[in-house]
């Protein structure tokens, strides 16, 4: 019995498809997932180049990066709503015509203005796709399925996040930073006609009780496990903002170089991509609210750790920490919020996670670095993993509240 308040060989043997039909949609949704995400985030190292060779200053180059996340974020859930009323597949659709477009238009930008403008599209193309798509994986799998399938699509997505970046400086300097974009268009392209092609998330609804759930918002926001889930996913962004955002800053200041700083960068993805799978499969077995907490903790403990980290190898090992915090806690809470949330409410629940993911990183960025200014690296580092441990406590008050009587709130069925 996990924290579904169902035995998962019982549901299993309730409902049982063709196990290869499974694997192959969730393989699906992975390919286009890892195509999408590997097409935008080329656009990371290059964009910024683009920016300061059209008259962009520091301040404008942040000030689009902004735009681009606060779209994302806030977008998400709007996103979300709309995949719920009319369907996942028109909103994959859309959200990948639009970042196609978008990615086709930008080495025609002549000014930051309309560098901007044309960002922001991208990042509701980006709303669109992703609460969508995490949606399409939990359509095709039975609830006891659901984090093992979470975790193959998430290391899909977070080794594209990886390598995109890369690519997309190697394209750059191979063939130039305005055709760049048009790499990124046409992959995200092929992604779009995988999901014509392919069809994914038309599978079996495998989630009982539907109909014992309220559609509308306070429904929502009344689900108490849900919003425990959404707590711990933003204290978690809010901790790992700061790690992207001022690490460089950190280790530049300690002495490190360019290439030792992307060796502990790359030494937090490995980690973090390592552990998805195992603990996608367990968290299918264990309660998702108890791996979830856990693995806030050692994010928390991690950040907290970097900011009196001295060196290369203190900084690799509390990045090594803050990857093991994140594939557990992460892989644990995506799932936990598919089945903590009724079947016609996914796609608004997967919005709200996604908004908290965006939001969480851009508040980071925006609080801390005041705080940096005024105090140290090592106090912003610090202060971040205490907030996120509170955030943590947060998170496991909200879900012990519920968590010995499911049934009477009907939020973990």
């Amino acid at each position: 019995m996990n924290d579904t308040g169902i035995n998962g060989e019982e549901l299993a043997a309730q409902y049982d498809p063709p196990r290869h039909r499974h694997t192959l949609q969730v393989l699906t949704c992975c390919l286009i997932g890892f195509i999408c995400f590997l097409g935008a985030y080329m656009r990371i190292p290059v964009l910024p180049l683009l920016a300061s060779g059209i008259g962009a200053g520091t301040t404008e180059i942040g000030l689009i990066n902004a735009a681009f996340m606060l779209s994302a974020g806030i977008l998400a859930v709007p996103a979300g709503l709309l995949s719920d009323r009319i369907g996942i597949r028109p909103v994959l659709l859309t959200g990948l015509a639009l970042m196609s477009c978008a990615s086709l238009l930008i080495p025609f930008c002549g000014t930051p203005l309309l560098l901007g403008v044309i960002y922001l599209v991208f990042g509701m193309g980006l709303s669109a796709f992703t609460p969508t798509m995490m949606s399409s994986v939990a359509k095709v799998v039975p609830r006891s399925h659901v984090g093992r399938a979470y975790s193959w699509y998430t290391t899909a997505v977070y080794l594209a996040m990886t390598i995109g970046p890369a690519s997309g400086g190697w394209f750059g300097r191979i063939i130039g930073i305005r055709e760049v974009f048009f790499v990124s268009g046409g992959l995200i392209l092929l992604a779009l006609a995988a999901v014509l092609f392919f069809r994914p998330g038309q599978g079996e609804e495998h989630h009982a009780h539907a109909e014992e759930h309220p559609e509308h918002l306070s429904g929502v926001f009344s689900n108490r496990r849900l919003m425990a889930a959404l707590v711990g996913t933003l204290g978690g962004c809010f901790g790992f903002g700061m790690f992207i955002s001022f690490l460089p800053l950190h280790a530049r200041a300690q002495g490190l170089n360019v290439g030792e700083i992307g060796i502990v960068f790359a030494a937090q993805a490995l980690m973090n991509v390592l552990l998805r799978i195992p603990f996608g499969r367990l968290s299918d077995r264990v309660d998702r609210g108890l791996m979830s907490g856990t693995g806030l903790l050692v994010c928390a403990v991690a950040v907290m750790l970097t900011g009196p980290a001295q060196g290369m190898a203190a900084l690799i090992a509390c990045a090594c920490l803050l990857g093991a915090g994140m594939g557990v806690c992460f892989t644990a809470l995506s799932s936990l919020v598919v089945v903590v949330t009724p079947p016609k409410q996914r796609g608004l629940g997967l919005g709200l996670y996604n908004s908290c993911v965006y939001l969480g990183m851009m508040l980071s960025s925006a609080t801390m670095g005041i705080v940096i200014k005024r105090t140290s690296f090592s106090l912003g580092f610090m202060v971040t993993g205490a907030a996120t441990f509170v955030m943590a406590l947060l998170f496991f008050c909200l879900y012990r509240t519920v968590v010995s009587a499911p049934e009477k709130t009907g939020a973990a069925r």
